[in-house]
């Protein structure tokens, strides 16, 4: 009786547990269905690093480069252009990158010149005597002093003059009966600017003049006094140099680059530094035909009504020259010079898209027109609306170099063909086995703390990557190897070029992060490496390195933190 008690209660027990578990179970259809649409979920996200974009995986895991946790991205920003570089929004404000928004319109070029006023060349005469002798008196003493044609300037006194006196008195006692030496007489004295009042003087009182007056042919300012008082002058040497001020010019600097903007008819608005607040407008008159020489300049002359006599020869002046570049009614699309990177074959520009997040920049090549100043036409590259960056263009251009993208040193990378990976040429297998051995004898020598070795080992590899023969190789493949070959030989010379061991692990992480991307490309026959990463290395930004063995051996540090670091890839 006890015994089928307890088989009742058990059995109630049983039946009562079965109940509750029925009542909890989750249906099938709803078991089934968050399974479903995480398998969906995992099937279409692709995953990236955000410090470095390039990087694509369909899992997650670690940044092969730097060793961050990947990402996931949405399927619109992993299927965009491998070309263009993303920035973050707190990268640009620690940038300072600024853009602008490229518009067209009329361009025009303003050539600025500088010059001074200087005398008409026309309206300068030189007075000289038309008397030998010496300079008793000097009327006019100083530069600067007004004449008027006529007015006396000097004194002379003259042998010559008073002989020619004496022969001309003696030839009229006998003029009646010698008529023409009288006449030769007279000639004579006119031959030296003597007038005919004066001749008469001369006959009338009977006697010599012994000085005889220089007067001024011109009337004007004297810009310069030649002779003093004292000198004997031959007949002909100058005195004075007279100039007439009531036209003056003004003379511009033109250098051989700005020959091209500027001719004669040119209209050119200018200042005068003495005379602030007026601008004065003139028109080019005259281009000198011939470069100075020693200058390299050729003077453009702006001829100037100066009646008033505002306008003093040696004052300073600033002109500016427009110029329409083009047609009246084209429009030309502008952009500032510091847009523009120049490496002496091409011109480039980074134009922006926004992206979530960030924003992406991408180069392009463009064709420059004439420079403006400070802007330059752009004939060819651009549309109206790119938008492009004009400030911390350099700094964009930096980040983009290092993600391995086009940039301006590296114009031409084909980012889709550094993505892909390639067979190597039978013939072609030795040179990159050599670069990768020699790369592994520099991470043993950094593993060992040994400089020296370290040393030889970059040496080395400098040659051994030297060694690639390009002409193994074509198309896309040779470009590739090509731009691989520059960047590895740039950063192995920073490693070799270091003084200390700690120089060398410096640059080494560069070194590392193109021979993984080399290796990912063509990637060794019949070799398994492993990619390791140490968080702590790059002032604990972390950093990469190549390995033929799992175990952790950290060039980095060496002996300090051997084992410091994980793998994070392997390349068969």
């Amino acid at each position: 009786m006890k015994n089928r008690k307890n088989i009742v209660i058990i059995l109630a027990t049983l039946l009562i547990g079965g109940l509750v578990g029925w009542l909890l179970k989750p249906s099938d259809v709803t078991e089934a269905s968050p399974q479903h649409d995480h398998e969906a979920m995992e099937e279409n996200e692709i995953w990236t690093c955000s410090m470095h974009p390039q990087i694509r995986q369909e899992e997650p895991g670690d940044c092969p480069i730097c060793g961050m946790d990947l990402i996931p991205v949405s399927e619109e920003s992993a299927s965009g252009d491998p070309s263009v570089y993303r920035m973050s929004e707190n990268a640009l404000k620690l940038a300072n990158v600024r853009t602008m928004i490229v518009g067209s319109g009329n361009a025009q070029k303003e050539v600025r010149l500088n010059g001074k006023v200087v005398v008409d060349e026309r309206n300068t005469y030189t007075q000289a005597t038309h008397i030998p002798g010496r300079i008793e008196q000097l009327r006019v003493n100083f530069t600067g002093e007004s004449v008027s044609r006529g007015q006396t300037l000097a004194t002379v006194y003259s042998p010559q003059l008073v002989t020619a006196q004496e022969e001309l008195l003696q030839a009229q006692e006998i003029k009646e009966s010698q008529p023409e030496l009288f006449e030769a007489a007279k000639q004579k004295l006119r031959n030296w600017k003597i007038g005919e009042n004066q001749i008469q003087q001369i006959l009338s009182s009977g006697q010599a003049n012994q000085r005889f007056p220089i007067t001024a042919d011109v009337s004007g300012i004297v810009s310069e006094k030649i002779a003093d008082q004292g000198d004997y002058l031959e007949q002909g040497m100058p005195v004075y140099e007279i100039s007439n001020l009531e036209e003056v010019w003004v003379v511009f600097d033109l250098y051989e680059s700005e020959l091209g903007w500027i001719e004669e008819g040119s209209t050119v608005e200018y200042t005068i530094r003495s005379i602030p607040g007026e601008t004065f407008t003139g028109e080019i008159e005259f281009i000198d035909p011939l470069l100075d020489s020693s200058t390299r300049v050729a003077m453009a002359r702006v001829e100037v009504d100066n009646e008033n006599g505002r306008l003093k020869p040696g004052m300073f002046a600033s002109g500016v020259v427009k110029n329409q570049v083009g047609e009246e009614t084209s429009a030309e699309i502008v952009v500032p010079k510091s847009a523009v990177l120049w490496t002496g074959e091409r011109s480039l520009v980074y134009i922006k898209s926004d992206l979530e997040n960030g924003a992406g920049f991408k180069l392009q090549e463009v064709t420059l027109g004439p420079s403006l100043g400070d802007s330059y036409v752009i004939e060819n590259g651009l549309q109206e609306g790119d938008e492009i960056v004009v400030n911390g263009t350099f700094t964009v251009d930096a980040a983009v170099q290092l993600a391995g993208k086009p940039s301006m040193m590296n114009p031409d990378i084909n980012q889709e063909v550094l993505n892909e990976t390639f067979k190597l040429p039978e013939e072609a297998r030795n040179e990159a086995a050599a670069v990768i051995e020699n790369y592994l004898l520099l991470k043993d020598a950094l593993v060992n703390d040994d400089f020296e070795a370290a040393k030889e080992a970059a040496i080395s590899l400098g040659r051994k990557v030297a060694n690639i023969d390009l002409d193994r190789f074509s198309g896309e493949v040779r470009n590739t190897m090509e731009q691989f070959k520059k960047q590895l030989q740039n950063r192995n010379k920073a490693v070799a070029a270091a003084g200390d061991i700690s120089g060398m692990r410096s640059n080494f992480d560069e070194l590392s992060e193109v021979m993984i991307n080399f290796v990912s490309t063509f990637p060794p026959v019949n070799q398994k490496l492993f990619v390791q990463h140490c968080p702590m290395a790059d002032n604990d930004r972390g950093a990469d390195w190549l390995s033929l063995s799992r175990e952790i051996r950290n060039p980095y540090y060496g002996e300090a933190m051997l084992t410091c670091g994980e793998v994070s890839k392997e390349i068969n």
